[in-house]
């Protein structure tokens, strides 16, 4: 869908006043994107852990439409082929976790791993186990307390798998996700006879790392090829790297803006407003964020959490990197040279081994030597 934006007139834009105006972001449910929904669509996104843009596309889109649905609200079930989306079906989620259910992450979908969790639930209280959250389940909710205190299951349980997995990455599996692509080049900067892209940028970064850590004995997937047509989303990009069954995600991707200061790193962890983080995905996006800094001298503009679809709907502990700013004439001198990207790959190298070291055998930022990697296997 095209994004909507200040100035739009329609149908449609009335229908995004409506639900901001049940979320009481905005007064009024007439059909114009004037300043006032602009301005409730950007405190939406900021409280959603979405892109702040002030505009309404694909994934704000599905964010306001799941927004509208409150727990109790109407009956949850396992629906096939189109899953149960909306924000009742996380706070279920939430809940079942709380009481020590392993529905996986939270993610806002009623799928299969829920229902089974719900029918365990029902079971256990002397329900019909249907897998299906009515009123009576809600019921039943309402009356027990958690069962889990003194820490969020979910991400112990990431945590205890990480650490059983040992610190070898031989035979482990990576999915890297080169940013845009095939119809889609990302950012756009002309230089002289040459124009950079952000899609080719970032799938020359992902081709070297596959290379290297392939040759470290990891198995290596790329949800792209250097060219392709159409447009890959977010959301089918999580999608293939669920069906993969990786280990870890790292999607690359390369930052613009218009204002040609802007330069630095950034790297991204699912994350909500609240605090829920996926603790092993936090700490992978610090060490890959630590070790660019440390090994490329580009300004470091932190870590943050954001509910992306690319980062909520994987299964696996998974970060995207912004790796400078194609925009910044400093930044683009450094990403247009070869060696500076190879220092970028020996980086995120360096983080994805160091994710695998116990704490206690952890090694100080920027000192870890891959080529100890392609040694070991060779």
């Amino acid at each position: 869908m095209r994004p909507y934006r200040l100035g739009d007139i329609g149908p449609a834009v009335r229908e995004i006043n409506q639900i901001l105006a049940g979320l009481d972001l905005v007064a009024s449910g007439h059909d114009e994107y004037d300043d006032a929904t602009e301005n409730a669509v950007r405190s939406f996104q900021q409280g959603r852990g979405l892109t702040v843009d002030g505009q309404v596309g694909a994934e704000t889109w599905r964010a306001l439409e799941a927004a509208q649905w409150r727990l109790g609200a109407r009956a949850l079930f396992h629906a096939i082929p189109e899953p149960l989306v909306g924000e009742d079906v996380h706070a279920l989620q939430e809940r079942l976790l709380e009481m020590g259910y392993d529905v996986g992450r939270a993610d806002g979908i009623y799928g299969p791993r829920t229902a089974r969790m719900v029918a365990q639930f029902q079971r256990e209280v002397g329900l019909y186990p249907d897998g299906a959250c009515g009123p009576q389940t809600m019921h039943a909710l309402r009356r027990l307390g958690r069962k889990v205190v003194g820490g969020r299951p979910q991400w112990l349980r990431e945590a205890e798998e990480f650490r059983r997995n040992g610190p070898n990455l031989i035979g482990k599996t990576i999915i890297i996700d080169p940013g845009h692509g095939g119809d889609d080049p990302g950012i756009v900067v002309p230089d002289g006879p040459l124009r950079w892209t952000e899609a080719d940028l970032s799938f020359d970064l992902a081709a070297r790392l596959e290379g290297r850590l392939a040759a470290a004995g990891m198995r290596v997937h790329l949800t792209r090829g250097p060219v392709g047509t159409g447009e890959l989303t977010d959301l089918a990009r999580a999608q293939l790297a669920n069906e993969l069954g990786g280990d870890l995600f790292i999607s690359l991707h390369i930052d613009g803006h218009a204002n040609t200061d802007a330069d630095g790193v950034a790297s991204f962890h699912y994350g909500t407003g609240n605090g829920v983080t996926s603790t092993v995905g936090e700490r992978l996006a610090g060490l890959v964020q630590r070790e660019i800094v440390a090994r490329t001298g580009l300004r470091n503009c932190q870590t943050h959490a954001k509910t992306w679809e690319l980062l909520r709907l994987t299964r696996m502990p998974a970060v995207r990197v912004d790796v400078g700013y194609l925009t910044s004439p400093l930044d683009r001198e450094r990403l247009i040279d070869p060696h500076f990207r190879d220092r970028v790959v020996e980086a995120v190298m360096a983080a994805v081994q160091r994710m695998y070291f116990p704490v206690e055998q952890d090694v100080p930022t920027g000192s870890f030597d891959v080529r100890e990697l392609r040694a070991a296997v060779a």
